[in-house]
């Protein structure tokens, strides 16, 4: 069993502070439960609600001030990286954490990117271009950390940082691309030099999203999205991959709030990830693949029930199999004011 508690308040610094034009945002976060994708045995996880220690910390916290008559903001603090970046409105009902964002960049970094269940330091510019296009960049802590993570904050970057920007359009849903890179060299997973050093590489890889509507209204229709990225393929067990699917708003007769989604994600293992499980015996394929079917429908107005079953073939069997099937149930309380 898993939990997630989330606390979050947003203020119009205008009208409480006098301060034109800027906002605030606050997130607290409480994670608890077992460790599920031990038993499932993946490379990409089975719920993206799992963490490796429970604990309550502060998720975000971050100030955005428009510029440019409005045509512009500047955001920072402590951010999501996948809010702005790398992310499909369309796929947010699945549970699968392929589905949030890349594998190939979530493995990235000293201890992962500034995204779920930890963040970091962000500055991030966004710029609105005519009606509906949009260009934002972000210069990104490369350690996530924030207050009630052991090590907490780290304000001095040593690490240094990831580089990220994308632009799109919203025209019927969302057409984007982007890229990213870190700032320091990361290790290599196999290569290394002649004491047995590995040798330091740049990471770095781009991605391409579409999520479209294509029929019905935001309220009872249905939505597409497909999007692929590639890395570098050195510094991570992904060299990219790719994530296909569709969301159903209110088709059932009678059940206004019910969702229904179905997805395939596919995360492709770089060869130096592959080359490292060769050396230690075990034997990969090129890809791990998973399907994803689940369904969210309100039983209460502040109580939503989500079935959710998973297929996934393994890369590898790590001495078992390398079918993995799962079968969950979620339970989300909200309330508001």
């Amino acid at each position: 069993m898993l939990g997630n508690a989330e606390l979050t308040a947003d203020g119009d610094l205008d009208r409480l502070a006098g301060w034109g034009g800027a906002r605030a945002h606050l997130h607290l976060l409480g994670n608890h439960g077992g460790a599920i994708n031990t038993l499932a045995g993946t490379l990409q996880g089975v719920d993206n609600i799992e963490v490796a220690e429970g604990r309550a910390k502060l998720y975000e916290a971050w100030v955005e001030q428009d510029i440019a008559g409005g045509r512009a903001a500047l955001l920072v603090g402590l951010s999501d990286l996948n809010v702005d970046f790398y992310q499909n409105d369309s796929a947010g009902l699945l549970v699968a954490p392929a589905f949030g964002i890349g594998s190939e960049l979530a493995a990235t970094g000293p201890n992962g990117p500034s995204i779920f269940p930890s963040t970091a330091l962000t500055l991030r510019l966004n710029v609105a271009i005519a009606s509906s296009g949009y260009v934002r960049a972000a210069v990104v802590n490369a350690r996530a950390g924030v207050l009630g993570d052991t090590a907490g904050i780290d304000f001095g970057m040593h690490d240094g940082a990831l580089l990220i920007a994308e632009a799109g359009t919203r025209t019927n849903g969302k057409l984007a691309i982007g890229g990213w890179r870190y700032t320091r060299h990361q290790d290599d997973m196999a290569a290394c030099d002649g004491s047995g050093v590995p040798l330091r590489r740049t990471a770095t890889g781009a991605y391409v999203l579409i999520d479209q509507h294509l029929s019905g209204d935001e309220h009872h229709g249905i939505d597409l999205f497909f999007r692929a990225g590639v890395s570098e393929g050195r510094t991570t067990p992904f060299r990219g991959g790719f994530q296909l699917g569709l969301l159903a708003n209110g088709l059932a007769p009678g059940r206004p709030d019910g969702q229904l989604s179905v997805g395939l994600a596919q995360g492709r293992l770089s060869n130096a990830f592959r080359r490292m499980l060769r050396d230690s015996g075990e034997s990969a394929d090129t890809a791990e693949t998973g399907v994803e079917l689940t369904y969210q429908d309100k039983v209460a107005p502040f109580l939503s029930v989500q079935p959710d079953v998973q297929y996934i073939r393994r890369a590898f069997a790590d001495g078992g199999r390398k079918s993995a099937l799962v079968a969950g149930l979620r339970l989300i309380a909200a309330f508001s004011r």
